[in-house]
This record gives C-alpha cells, sequence and structure tokens, in this order.
C-alpha cells in the first residue's frame, strides 16, 4: 500500500518539489490532500493532476473561488479548514511546508493526531519548540526535519550511539552579500538579496539567508530538534554549499553530509523514510568541484544570527518575538517600506522593548507574537517617516 502524504503549502517551493518526489516514487507515494495560503489556481491545477479529493486554502476569498472552478471534490476555507483536512485526511505523514508562524496550527494539529511530521516550518520549534516536543511525545508521533542541514543531522546522528556527538556543526552559503561591509549592505535592493547563489526558494526564506537569521533560526531549531545545548551547535560559512552539515564525535571524528543542493533530496529522505528512493540527482564529483571553502560568519556585519542565538538561549517567549518581528520587518523590506540593514535593527529593537515571559500554553506564544508584530510594524513605521 502507498503511503498516504498531505502536504501543506503545496503551491510553494518545497510543496511543487515534494510533489516532484512523489510523481517520481513508482506508486509508494500518495497524495492524501493539499493546502495552500492564497493560489487557488495552481492548487486546483495540483489537484487534479494528483486526483485529490480535497485541499484547504487558507485565504477564504481564495477557498471561494476555488469552490466555485473545481467541482470534481471539497474546499476547505481559513486555518479550521487546514487543521479538518490534517485531521480527516487519513494522512500517515503530514509534510508541514507553510511558511511562517502561520505554519504552528499545522504542527500542533498533526501532532495532537498522531501523525508523523515531515518538517519544513521551522518556525514551529523556533516559536513552540518546548511545547511542540511535549506533543510530540505524548501522542508518539515522529519529527522528520525537511531542511538540509537538520535532515543531514539526522541522518549523521541516527548512527551514533548516545552522548557520542560532542558538537553540531551547520553550515551556511553566505547569502548573496558575503563579504560586504555594512556600508554596501545599506543600498542594497530587493532584487539584490532575492538572487541567492546555491539555492532556490521562496522570497522570505531567500532574504532570511541574506541576513544570516535562517541560519539563526536554524540553530534555534536544531537546538530542540536533537535537545542539544546552544554551546554544542555551531555555524560556518560555507559558499559552495556542499556540505549541509557536520557533526563532531567526542573522539575527535568529524562526519560530514555532501551533495549537491537540491531540496528534493531531504523532502524525498523524510517522505520515504526510513526507505531511500532513487532521485535525478547527479552523484557529488569532488574532483570536478576542486575545493571547498570555509570561514567565519560576519555576525557584526549580520547580526541576525547572534540575535538569534540570544534569544534562544535567553528562551521563553524570545524566539516567538524574534520570529514575529523578523516577519514583519522582512514583509516591509520586500514591500520597500524598509531598508535591507534596518531588518536587524527592528529585530533587535522589538526584543528590546519585549524581555521574554515564560511560555505557559499556545495561547502564550499567540499573545507574544501578536504583541511583538505590533511593536515591530511601530518600528517599521517610524523608519519609514
Amino acid at each position: 500500500m502507498p503511503r498516504r502524504v498531505l502536504i501543506l503549502g503545496a503551491t510553494g517551493s518545497i510543496g511543487v518539489q515534494a510533489l516532484d518526489v512523489v510523481q517520481r516514487s513508482g506508486g509508494a507515494l500518495e497524495v492524501a490532500g493539499l493546502s495552500a495560503a492564497t493560489g487557488w489556481e495552481t492548487l486546483v491545477e495540483q489537484a487534479r493532476q494528483f486526483e485529490v479529493k480535497r485541499i484547504a486554502l487558507a485565504d477564504p476569498h481564495a477557498a471561494a473561488r476555488a469552490a466555485e472552478v473545481w467541482t470534481d471534490g471539497e474546499v476547505l476555507a481559513g486555518p479550521d479548514g487546514i487543521v479538518a483536512l490534517i485531521t480527516e485526511s487519513g494522512a500517515e505523514l503530514v509534510l508541514n511546508g507553510i511558511i511562517g508562524a502561520a505554519g504552528l496550527l499545522a504542527t500542533v494539529a498533526t501532532l495532537g493526531e498522531g501523525i508523523d511530521l515531515a518538517l519544513a516550518n521551522k518556525e514551529s520549534l523556533v516559536v513552540g519548540g518546548e511545547l511542540v516536543n511535549h506533543l510530540a511525545e505524548g501522542t508518539g508521533a515522529r519529527i522528520i526535519p525537511v531542511d538540509s542541514e537538520h535532515s543531514a543531522l539526522h541522518q549523521l546522528i541516527a548512527g551514533e550511539p548516545v552522548g557520542a556527538v560532542s558538537k553540531l556543526v551547520l553550515t551556511a552559503s553566505g547569502g548573496p552579500f558575503r563579504g560586504r561591509s555594512a556600508a554596501e549592505l545599506s543600498e542594497v535592493s530587493v532584487d539584490d538579496a532575492l538572487a541567492h547563489p546555491t539555492w532556490s526558494m521562496g522570497s522570505k526564506i531567500t532574504i532570511d539567508s541574506a541576513t544570516l537569521m535562517n541560519k539563526g533560526l536554524e540553530v534555534i531549531e536544531a537546538h530542540h530538534l536533537f535537545g542539544t545545548p546552544y554551546s554544542q551547535i555551531d555555524v560556518v560559512v560555507h559558499p559552495q554549499s556542499i556540505i549541509h552539515s557536520m557533526i563532531q564525535l567526542v573522539d575527535g571524528a568529524t562526519l560530514a553530509h555532501l551533495g549537491y543542493p537540491d531540496m528534493r533530496v531531504p523532502i524525498a529522505y523524510a517522505l520515504h523514510h526510513p526507505d531511500r528512493a532513487e532521485l535525478p540527482v547527479a552523484p557529488l564529483d569532488l574532483a570536478a568541484l576542486g575545493s571547498l571553502t570555509f570561514e567565519p560568519p560576519d555576525t557584526e556585519t549580520f547580526p541576525c544570527l547572534a540575535l538569534a542565538r540570544a534569544a534562544g538561549q535567553a528562551g521563553g517567549t524570545a524566539p516567538c518575538t524574534l520570529n514575529a518581528a523578523n516577519e514583519v520587518a522582512v514583509h516591509a523590506f520586500l514591500e520597500g517600506r524598509l531598508g535591507f540593514g534596518d531588518i536587524a535593527a527592528v529585530i533587535e529593537e522589538t526584543l528590546d522593548a519585549l524581555p521574554g515571559g515564560p511560555i505557559h500554553s499556545f495561547e502564550t506564544l499567540s499573545q507574544a507574537d501578536t504583541e511583538a508584530r505590533e511593536v515591530a510594524g511601530e518600528h517599521v513605521d517610524a523608519r519609514a517617516d
């Protein structure tokens, strides 16, 4: 029997590549349902192609448009519709490719039902890591990371006994502005920031890569995924993006996961786990590459990485505040209302204004998220005046 997979965020970069993996699975995978935020036309097209009978759109207006033209199945609307899609789909695995903090609700619904989660939404763990892990432990559901770095760590750590790993090392491409000074970054355009040198990703994640916030969020995610103290999680800039992560062992050995940058590899790992599936990805040719280079991250020019690590170490609602402020600032930059160099400033000002407090429930996180977005928005507006 094929494994029934529900794909959330199906019209985004991760979702489209996940459907490519499904199509190449030779019947080993079957799509149980699809969701998107607003892209109803693409979602309907995907539903027809994969013969899906239930879809959901977070935007009720988009859902209404989809229901007008697609009569082959049911269209669910809003956040509640996405939750219903998860709980009623009969899926054995949910791929959460939703962008931003909006993905937390889907993670909670999935794990609450005891369904295994292929997690591409890093914000779920950044914002609610402790609560999400407790939920997974309570229901027995597995969390399989989809980020290339965390997928690499998942594979590397799996072969080691408890206590053997002394350090996790996340690699970063450095983004399109590696080597530039803060002064040079003050005039960069949106198009400049979206020109990632090695990976093809959505706009929000691409901007996060350019500021190094993406790597900061990944440090927090790794802390929760693998139960590793922040003092044992390092970041190294590796422009070629061939080594996706490394682990250092107590005996002095270092193990690395290598491959050409192609998100279908970690997606296929998560969807087929524990099996492996053949993909049309070229085998690594080290001789052709010639050399791999490494350097420390420049946290003075790119302070988002340090801000994220500090928020993670502070714990409580601080990572939630960090994430919300970042989403507001990145959105403002993409709209031309904020300079690239001001993204980190807005995040830092929001964190200073909202000291982290303890997390009592998911409602605590919702309140912290709302407050952080309001404060960050005020700082964006102040800089725009």
